[in-house]
């Protein structure tokens, strides 16, 4: 599954087309490069976000094509 696509589906970023822009401003890194939005997602992977000041580190546990708003969290785990 793509990045941006990831990130929407997971609701860490809200839309797909401000996730991608996200990707393009490399404010996204994956295992600890910068990543483009159509960056192949998989279990394993570590995808680090900043969020102005703010970074929010997670692991990918899964990859579901669709998820309901309740069960988009056990997709990934929040790494401090």
């Amino acid at each position: 599954m793509r990045l941006d696509k990831y990130l929407k589906v997971t609701r860490l970023i809200k839309r797909r087309t401000v996730a991608n822009e996200a990707c393009d401003g490399e404010r996204v890194t994956v295992n600890g490069r910068v990543a483009k939005a159509s960056y192949d997602v998989k279990v394993g992977d570590v995808i680090e976000i900043r969020y102005g000041q703010r970074t929010l580190k997670v692991e990918v546990l899964a990859i579901a094509e669709t998820v309901g708003k309740a069960d988009a969290p056990a997709l990934y785990r929040e790494i401090t």
